[in-house]
């Protein structure tokens, strides 16, 4: 089927450096499917316009267009209403509205966050900010030696000090899924809110937030095949309505005097400005995309995917895998590795001149690889497009990287 699949994505088809593409940063950014660009095009070349300013059939069908895709996107995450999906440019923007909006007015002097240490830089970096401002605790959820999160940390560190916790459902560089119902319960049992990262979950797994009861839930479009620029955060209703506005301006206002403003009812409180109609169409139709293959297809073919090349990258006696060896049954299509004496950017430029895309560097999460002992890593991220093939053109392009650096096998 991924072969099936493959067809959709235009991009799939051309050539890098001469050789057919092999894409395997999809943890960064996905591909986009014919029917997502097309969304993209129809609305600008059908009815652009400004939503919920104007009287005019464009401006209509703009609005009908923008706010269905909040319909969709709350019930692709199994939101109880519409109101509660904020469309943000990207999760770091929607992470940062959380931080701003409700951690600046809600954490206090001695107060504690508790975040994990395998955070991206979005979901860590305003957690430092806020506890410097306001003077807070940072605390963090350190990993057991199968790379999933302390149990004993949890148990420890979430207190009744605790106000927020902020955690990511799925690791952009280990790969691993966080139970995260236990540690919602217990931070709720002691009185604090929950701030889900879901940017490499959302893509790759059904995701209910009602049913795991957390009060912010993060992604990016851009990693669930949609177009950059948009993004979405869910926040429980009665916390996002008692929470100011991040970013005043147009379309988020009631009425403005001279000397004081009233603000919109939700979500348009939190949706200032112009906002992003075309990648509105586009995050519909990634959802609708996504939901006519399931998801349970989705995660099979991960799974067969990792299953296969596992085994294979085992066999190369210089290839150092990072968190594939979790005993629990948690792993995504994430593979985190290095290659012995050679640093990971020169990995990921001679796999380029073979034609395949990984990523190379600390994946915004510089404290995680400090803490591993390392500087920087590979990462080959799958998604639904990708074959066997294609995993076999990545591991003899790995063959070939000691030997250009002129190391031997």
């Amino acid at each position: 089927m991924a072969d099936a699949i493959q067809k959709d994505f235009p991009l799939l088809h051309h050539t890098m450096n001469g050789k057919h593409i092999v894409y395997l940063d999809n943890g960064a950014t996905t591909q986009k499917p014919d029917q997502v660009i097309r969304s993209i095009c129809d609305y600008y070349g059908g009815c652009n316009a400004n939503p919920h300013r104007g009287a005019y059939a464009l401006s209509v069908e703009a609005t009908e267009i923008y706010e269905n895709a909040r319909r969709r996107t709350a019930a692709f995450i199994k939101a109880k209403r519409p109101e509660e999906i904020i469309f943000t440019k990207n999760a770091t923007e929607a992470l940062n509205l959380v931080a701003y909006s409700y951690g600046f007015h809600n954490i206090k002097k001695g107060d504690e966050i508790l975040i994990t240490i395998s955070e991206h830089h979005s979901n860590l970096v305003p957690w430092q900010a806020i506890a410097k401002h306001v003077g807070a605790k940072l605390q963090y959820i350190y990993l057991q030696e199968d790379g999933n999160l302390s149990e004993e940390d949890i148990k420890k560190k979430l207190t009744e000090r605790t106000k927020l916790v902020a955690v990511t459902q799925v690791s952009n560089v280990l790969g691993l899924k966080n139970d995260l119902k236990p540690i919602i319960e217990r931070a709720h049992k002691m009185g604090a809110v929950v701030v889900v990262d879901g940017s490499q979950s959302v893509a790759h797994m059904a995701v209910n937030v009602t049913e795991l009861d957390c009060d912010f839930f993060a992604f990016s479009g851009h990693k669930m095949l949609s177009p950059m620029g948009i993004g979405v955060l869910y926040g429980r209703y009665e916390i996002l309505d008692r929470m100011p506005p991040f970013l005043m301006g147009g379309d988020m206002i009631e009425y403005v005097q001279e000397q004081d403003t009233t603000f919109a009812e939700l979500p348009a409180k939190f949706e200032a400005g112009t906002q992003n109609v075309g990648g509105a169409a586009g995050l519909t139709a990634a959802i609708d995309y996504l939901e006519k293959v399931s998801f349970d297809r989705v995660e099979e073919i991960e799974k067969e995917l990792v299953d296969y090349a596992l085994p294979k990258l085992k066999e190369l006696p210089y290839v150092e895998l990072i968190g594939c060896d979790s005993k629990r049954h948690n792993k995504t299509g994430i593979i985190a590795f290095n290659i012995k004496d050679v640093h990971p950017h020169d990995v990921a430029s001679i796999l380029d001149a073979e034609g395949v895309a990984i990523r190379a560097g600390h994946h915004c999460a510089q404290p995680l690889h400090r803490y591993l002992g390392l500087n920087a890593s590979c990462r080959a991220s799958f998604y639904l497009y990708n074959t066997k093939e294609d995993i076999d053109r990545w591991i003899e392009a790995l063959k070939k990287v000691r030997g250009v650096l002129g190391f031997g096998a």
